[in-house]
This record gives structure tokens, C-alpha cells and sequence, in this order.
């Protein structure tokens, strides 16, 4: 199994790479790092950085790897969604993107303050889910004490029971509204809002709220405190990152703003 750089951007506190594996599938994978405050975004109510320090790979290290090349989900708002065919990736295939990011830096993963792996680049893990558990059972082995963090569009049928411990399950609503959310998420078989609100996990950290408003109408105030309350949820707001599919869309930018 090779891996292939096929471009690189430098930003003030990390690096996303384009891969691509030997069979041409490609794939996308993030090394950043931030300063440790940061990781109590809940006790604080706000992950905002406090100075222009962004911290370091010895403070709060995150790696954020694919689960599927491509992904059939199409979101409105994603890139991936240009790429016309789309796989799963193996348990080993996962592995190796956090190996790469780690042949590339010197510190230690493990000795990081927080160490985390964000499944949250290109697919639906929960399309690929027998992988994603085998590779944290590896990930774990490797690096004790790691914080994975998944993310999903909340598909009709999944199992969260086995989310636990250290590991934090992120819901991507996008929307308040159930007819924008099948406009920003098409795949038919994925949970309500309602469905949503009632997830419940064995994790000791709460599960996270993901909303990427690409208009106002997404925002409804009434609607989140009805469906999620604070005792089990985490809201977080992200800005779009623009792109052909988005500009495409027209949401090229969203109504929240990246500082």
C-alpha cells in the first residue's frame, strides 16, 4: 500500500494533504495543532483563541483522517462531492494516514497534552463502520489515550451504543429545518431532527452538534433547545469552506464567517 502526495497547503497552525493511494483512489489528511485552553471550548463557552498564539503539536494535536475515498453522501456544501466514484477505505488504510502525518513531525502523538483523531475528512464513517472500530482498536494500541472524534449525518440504523469512553460522536445537522437538511444532506436515509435530539451514547464527553448554516433560515433557536438539550449536547458552528461544489450551490461562503 503506497501513498502518494499529490498537493500540500501550509496554514498558521497546520497542513491538509491531498493523497492518493496506489490503486488512484484519492484521499484528503489534516495535521493541526492548537494551544491546550482551547480543549475546554464547553467550561468556556467559546473555542475562540484568546491571543495569536496557535499552541503546538506538544499542546493539543489533532489528526484528521477519510474514511471512504469520495462519498456518495454528496452534502451541498462539501468538495468531495466532485470526485465521480468513491470506496471504502480499510482498517489499515485509516492506520496509515495517521502514520503518514506522524513521518512527517517529530513530536511524540502520545505525549501530547491531547492527542486526537478526527474522522471527519472525506466520507461517512458510518458507511464504513466495521473499519473505523478496527482502526481506533489499532490507533489505541499504538497511541493509548487517544481522542477520536467521529463524525456522521445520523444514517437510519446506526449503532452508537459502543461510542464510549474517550471517544466523542459529532452530528452533522447543518440545518433546523428537516426540507433544507434533505437540500444540504440528500442521502434518504438518514435520521430527523427529532431522531437526533434523542441519540445517546456511553461516551464520558458529550455528544457535539455540527451546524454549517449556509443561510440565516438554517438558525432556529426555538428548534435547537427543543431537540438538544445541554446535558447531552455540544453545539459547534463552522464556517463553509468555499469550494467548486458550494459556489456551485450557491453557499459559497455561509452566514458564519472563519476568523
Amino acid at each position: 500500500m503506497l501513498i502518494n502526495i499529490i498537493k500540500e497547503r501550509n496554514f498558521a497552525n497546520g497542513t491538509v494533504y491531498g493523497l492518493k493511494f496506489d490503486d488512484g483512489y484519492p484521499i484528503e489528511v489534516t495535521d493541526t495543532f492548537l494551544p491546550y485552553y482551547t480543549k475546554d471550548a464547553i467550561g468556556k463557552k467559546t473555542n475562540i483563541l484568546t491571543s495569536d498564539n496557535f499552541g503546538s503539536r506538544k499542546e493539543r494535536w489533532m489528526i484528521g483522517v477519510s474514511t471512504m475515498s469520495g462519498c456518495p453522501v454528496g452534502c451541498a456544501f462539501c468538495a468531495t462531492g466532485k470526485l465521480k466514484k468513491y470506496r471504502n477505505l480499510t482498517a489499515k488504510e485509516i492506520v496509515a494516514q495517521v502514520h503518514f502525518v506522524l513521518g512527517r513531525n517529530k513530536d511524540k502523538f502520545d505525549e501530547a497534552k491531547e492527542h486526537k483523531v478526527n474522522y471527519t475528512r472525506m466520507g461517512e464513517p458510518f458507511l464504513n463502520i466495521d473499519a473505523v472500530k478496527e482502526a481506533i482498536e489499532e490507533i489505541d494500541f499504538w497511541y493509548p489515550g487517544t481522542h477520536h472524534y467521529i463524525s456522521t449525518v445520523g444514517l437510519k440504523g446506526s449503532d452508537f451504543s459502543w461510542i464510549k469512553d474517550n471517544i466523542t460522536l459529532q452530528l452533522s445537522l447543518h440545518s433546523l429545518n428537516e426540507e433544507r437538511r434533505d437540500q444540504l444532506i440528500p442521502i434518504k436515509k438518514k435520521m430527523s431532527i427529532k431522531e437526533l435530539g434523542q441519540v445517546r451514547t456511553n461516551s464520558k464527553l458529550k455528544t457535539t452538534v455540527n451546524l454549517t448554516m449556509a443561510d440565516k433560515d438554517d438558525w432556529d433557536i426555538d428548534e435547537l433547545k427543543k431537540y438538544f438539550d445541554k446535558e447531552h449536547f455540544f453545539i459547534k458552528v463552522s464556517p463553509i469552506n468555499p469550494n467548486e461544489i458550494s459556489e456551485k450551490n450557491g453557499m459559497g461562503k455561509g452566514i458564519v464567517r472563519a476568523l
